[in-house]
């Protein structure tokens, strides 16, 4: 009667030793990502800076979207520029179009506990992440919506914390500039 348990255990401690072993006999260790010189939309962000961070893996790969021309309209609210490594999100930029500025909602983070940066309109950083957001055009009351862009990076395993944290200030403003540049916003719609 306790074979069947005895025989499960013995067989799954194989298994996971197999696995083990077969990880470590390989001998080769997995390269850092290597990245385009410019990266998400046809040139958003750093890919070097976005690299320094991120878990090595074998197969890189951004999803088919995220080469696609930056736009956001009422018919296009929200782009992302996803990057896999071996099957996996590590890394994702997002923008959406609000009407209005209270729109923006960010409480998704509060529990990392998230400090400002003094990025765009307004600006916060977490241990995996940071958001911004910009006003393109101001809401003139509430019959009149605006344009407001919110902006975000988020890193999933980053190989280094200390250069993620380094990165992502100045990845925010490459990323609120290129928004800026290529929505046609005014001049002030950082601050």
């Amino acid at each position: 009667m306790h074979r069947f348990p005895r025989n499960a255990v013995a067989m799954s401690t194989a298994v996971v030793v197999a696995g083990l072993l077969a990880g470590c006999s390989a001998g080769e260790e997995k390269a850092a990502p290597k990245l385009p010189e410019r990266v998400c939309w046809g040139g958003a962000l750093t890919g070097g800076d976005v690299a320094s961070f991120l878990p090595a893996g074998d197969k890189v790969e951004f999803q088919p979207r995220s080469g696609l021309p930056f736009a956001l309209t009422e018919d296009r609210k929200s782009q992302t520029c996803t990057l896999d490594i071996d099957g996996r999100t590590r890394f994702q930029v997002t923008a959406n179009l609000w009407k209005f500025e209270d729109s923006i909602d960010w409480r998704s983070v509060d529990s990392a506990k998230p400090k400002p940066l003094d990025v765009g309109k307004k600006g916060i950083i977490w241990n995996h992440g940071a958001a911004s957001y910009i006003v393109c055009e101001p809401a003139k009351d509430a019959d009149t919506p605006g344009k407001y862009i919110d902006l975000g990076i988020y890193v999933g395993d980053p190989s280094d914390e200390g250069k993620l944290q380094a990165a992502l200030p100045k990845l925010m403003k490459e990323l609120v500039a290129f928004a800026q540049r290529e929505l046609k916003c005014p001049a002030g719609a950082a601050s």
